[in-house]
């Protein structure tokens, strides 16, 4: 499939199936007790965990989301595997990701506030691909520019105001997961 192909929701939800199952299969193997919900948002299939044991739950998410990323990784490496196409699965443990776009997005209009009280740009600290597109969205949607800069895993957003001839965001200086 191409990448600018648009996914059939029958396609978005067989990914979710096989997400749900594979994470199915290492909370068995953790023995870890959980439940599993799937759906379909923005266009991507989605699967989170839900478990009554906060301990369990921690150790899913880990430092900083580290092992949620880790899950998200090896999650989409099993639906590809299967389905033979890459996926852009989002996979979510006890609402981490909620959480850490509501503190991303009030970090960007933290930002925000700052360039446009002093005129000048502010530099946030270092970022992977999700949190980078998180605060872009932010910053356009409040009518202002940002761009990534640097190097993995060091690259970072620096929000600015826009000149008064710039009316969009250049899609280039835009992150995609």
């Amino acid at each position: 499939m191409a990448q600018d192909d648009v996914k059939t929701i029958d396609q978005l939800n067989e990914e979710a199936d096989i997400a749900a199952d594979y994470l199915e299969g290492l909370l068995d193997i953790a023995d870890y007790e959980g439940d599993i919900e799937m759906g379909v948002r923005n266009d991507r299939p989605t699967v989170q965990i839900v478990a009554d044991d906060d301990t369990d739950i921690k150790h899913l998410i880990g430092r900083n989301g580290e092992v949620v990323d880790a899950l998200q990784q090896l999650t989409r490496l099993a639906v590809q595997q299967k389905t033979g196409e890459r996926s852009h699965l989002i996979v979510d443990v006890d609402g981490f990701l909620k959480r850490k776009r509501q503190y991303l997005r009030d970090l960007a209009l933290d930002a925000i506030d700052a360039v446009k009280d002093t005129g000048e740009p502010v530099d946030l600290k270092p970022m992977n691909s999700f949190e980078r597109k998180v605060v872009h969205d932010v910053v356009r949607e409040e009518g202002l520019k940002s761009r990534s800069h640097g190097e993995e895993p060091h690259r970072y957003v620096t929000v600015y105001l826009k000149n008064k001839s710039e009316d969009l965001v250049d899609d280039d200086d835009l992150d995609q997961e």
